[in-house]
């Protein structure tokens, strides 16, 4: 799945636009190089995404193409 729609699917940001802009930035990681929004991710994989000031650390459990709102927490889990 598209780094990106991932992003938005477990919401960990809010719309895939924003999620694509983020990317583009470089405020987005994964496994600690700087990632597109087209790059491919999968469980194991290890996401750092920059807000401001403070870095947000996840590590992808699970793929799905769609979750509802109380199923997106069990796709990711906080380092």
């Amino acid at each position: 799945m598209r780094l990106d729609k991932f992003l938005k699917v477990s919401r960990l940001i809010k719309r895939r636009t924003v999620a694509n802009e983020a990317c583009d930035a470089g405020r987005v990681l994964v496994n600690g190089k700087v990632a597109k929004a087209s790059q491919s991710v999968k469980a194991g994989d290890v996401l750092e995404i920059q807000f401001g000031t403070r870095t947000v650390k996840a590590e992808v459990l699970n793929v799905q193409d769609t979750a509802r709102k109380e199923e997106a927490k069990e796709l990711y889990r906080y380092l």
